[in-house]
């Protein structure tokens, strides 16, 4: 058994190869042309499908009742915008909607993966564009300038950069540096487990060589174990693809700073009772029956 174990650890460590892409140099720069048409593939699929959505959402029927699919897609969007302003106050309504359109691009992309596009072991045809940094990378930095501009825009510029020095000044450091560590943890997080299902995908497949004796066991076992693989991995893309939105959401709800105005109209609303209190106490003693 440790002599199959070893065969197979040995097959798959020469199969598997990390980071490798189809690249080509242009202007002294390094492009990786899969991860390009991939990406390009996934926000295609994304316009083709929002038209079509679009096209439905707005057929006027006979009878004037809403069609299903708009009735769900109303719905789902009712339901986040109210989760979203019950746990982070009122949001801008586009950004619910950039949040829906990366749910959608990112859960497209992840399943490119699903799709049999390898005609030899040398080409992937459609690889997960996720599996690349270079893509997670730039989706990570887009959000949390967005994030950060909508901060401003909505604080202003004085009271958005003195947040750097709440609760203390001495903070400021640390502050920063988890301001910087977002776009990373963020890009990393959707990279690594993306990463991770193509490698165990190539791991199975490295199964075939896998005898027990004349019978090709390995290869009935990599078929089962993808198949089985490939479905778990499905609902992988899609929670990694819901955090990255949520996220999205939660970055700019912080960054526009509805925690604080909550925290501040909590302060408020009883600094309000605690003076109409006082203030009835002190009329009752400025009244001469009040006491008796």
């Amino acid at each position: 058994m440790s002599a199959v174990a070893y065969g197979v650890t040995q097959l798959a460590s020469d199969d598997i190869k990390i980071g490798e892409h189809v690249q080509r140099s242009f202007l002294g720069m390094t492009f990786n042309l899969d991860t390009i048409w991939t990406t390009l593939v996934a926000a295609l699929i994304v316009i083709i499908l929002g038209l079509w959505a679009r096209r439905q959402l707005t057929k006027r029927t006979e009878d004037r009742v809403p069609t299903k699919l708009q009735l769900i897609w109303e719905g789902v969007l009712k339901e986040t915008q109210a989760q979203v302003d019950d746990n982070l106050g009122r949001v801008n309504p586009g950004v619910v909607a950039l949040a829906a359109a990366l749910f959608f691009f990112i859960l497209i992309a992840n399943w490119l993966e699903m799709i049999p596009s390898e005609p030899n072991s040398h080409l992937h045809l459609l690889p997960a564009p996720t599996a690349d940094t270079n893509l997670t990378y730039a989706m990570a930095v887009l959000v949390m300038i967005g994030a950060w501009v909508y901060g401003i825009r909505e604080r202003g510029v004085k009271k958005y950069f003195s947040h750097f020095l709440q609760p203390f000044p001495f903070l400021l450091p640390l502050n920063i540096l988890e301001e910087i560590t977002k776009p990373i943890s963020l890009a990393l997080r959707l990279f690594g487990n993306i990463f991770a299902g193509g490698i165990l995908l190539s791991l199975i497949a490295s199964m075939t060589g896998w005898f027990a004796g004349a019978f090709p066991i390995g290869g009935i076992l990599s078929v089962i174990f993808a198949v089985l693989w490939k479905i778990f991995d499905m609902a992988i893309g899609g929670i990694q693809a819901f955090i990255f939105a949520l996220l999205t959401v939660l970055y700019f709800g912080m960054a526009a700073g509805h925690d604080d105005d909550e925290e501040h109209t909590v302060v408020d609303g009883n600094a309000g009772t605690t003076d109409l209190a006082t203030s009835r106490v002190a009329a009752q003693v400025a009244e001469p029956g009040s006491a008796a």
